[in-house]
């Protein structure tokens, strides 16, 4: 019969011998840890709650120590806990190279290649250059997807995404940004807008107008204000004339409003059609010099291996000219 002594003895040869965790833990404490809650964790891990539960109880098991803390309508980390999150992300986001690198010597554009664009890119530019990627890589599978510019960068960095299509100024760690082509801005209106009888647009010419603006949140939000500074809320956030539509979170819908009558509005050119309404409804002017633009660009990990992946893509966009005038 086993004496106190070699039972401490044995309890501690378990505690000091090697901990054996698997990949899918770490993704289930990392998934764990974003969702704070059980249930929405098993959901994006495709796994039942009880078995998610019963692994994370494994593992802080197998380390010795408490990685979470539980309650009946939150789970959080515990400050260790959240140390070791942190890491088993690193490795998570180094398996991801991994995977990349062993299949980098297969066909490069057979496999699926999954690309981001910002809101105000995607619905524009990807009807135009899907076509053209399909033509020049036709077993390569097309992901794509919408989103915000930080929400894009934290899924580029992850892995989740090869290749985001975004608006400059965007830097990131370990990240290639390569410029692609520049849009320039123009101001919509309905044809009967006093603005409609000038040739171009001077951004004071906006001061005196109900202008529609995207909400909080979007870059190019930023940069039409940038562009004009004048429609900036005052510092008791009262801007007199100026409308900002933060219920219109796309350009969809200022085109919308503004075909309704609700004022005018400020788009990249890509986005100022109106072949979808009346004829001669709506209409656009340019801005007089130094008109202001965007320069969309591709960014994509520079530990991504398939290159050739993202050349063909980068040409199917520039064969598109939708910087350009139409």
């Amino acid at each position: 019969m086993p004496t106190a002594g070699n039972s401490r003895r044995c309890q501690s040869r378990h505690l000091e011998g090697p901990v054996i965790m698997t990949l899918t833990e770490l993704r289930y404490i990392v998934t764990l840890a974003q969702e704070q809650h059980f249930g929405r964790a098993a959901e994006r891990c495709f796994v039942s709650q009880p078995t998610l539960s019963i692994a994370v109880k494994k593992l802080e098991d197998e380390l010795g120590v408490a990685l979470f803390e539980r309650s009946k309508t939150r789970v959080q980390p515990t400050p260790l806990g959240e140390k070791i999150v942190n890491q088993a992300q690193l490795v998570l986001e180094q398996t991801s190279i991994i995977k990349d690198l062993a299949s980098a010597g297969k066909d490069q554009l057979s496999s699926p290649l999954k690309v981001g664009a910002i809101f105000t890119i995607g619905p524009y530019l990807f009807p135009h250059f899907i076509p053209e990627l399909q033509s020049m890589a036709r077993n390569m599978a097309l992901f794509v997807e919408e989103g915000y510019t930080a929400t894009l960068r934290k899924r580029l960095r992850k892995g989740e995404l090869d290749a985001i299509i975004i608006a400059l100024p965007f830097t990131e760690a370990d990240v290639v940004t390569q410029p692609l082509y520049d849009e320039p801005f123009v101001v919509l209106m309905t044809h009967d807008h006093p603005l409609a009888r000038q040739a171009n647009v001077r951004p004071d010419d906006l001061n005196e107008h109900n202008v529609l603006l995207l909400g909080e949140g979007h870059c190019f939000r930023d940069q039409v204000l940038e562009a004009c500074p004048n429609l900036q809320p005052s510092l008791d956030g009262v801007t007199v004339g100026i409308r900002t539509a933060a219920e219109g979170s796309s350009l969809e819908t200022l085109r919308h409003m503004v075909a309704s009558g609700l004022g005018i509005t400020v788009l990249p050119i890509s986005a100022a059609g109106a072949a979808r309404y009346a004829p001669n409804l709506l209409v656009t002017r340019p801005f007089a010099d130094p008109s202001p633009s965007r320069t969309v660009a591709l960014a994509w990990r520079a530990s991504f291996p398939r290159h050739k992946a993202i050349d063909v893509l980068r040409t199917a966009i520039n064969q598109c000219q939708l910087g350009e005038s139409t």
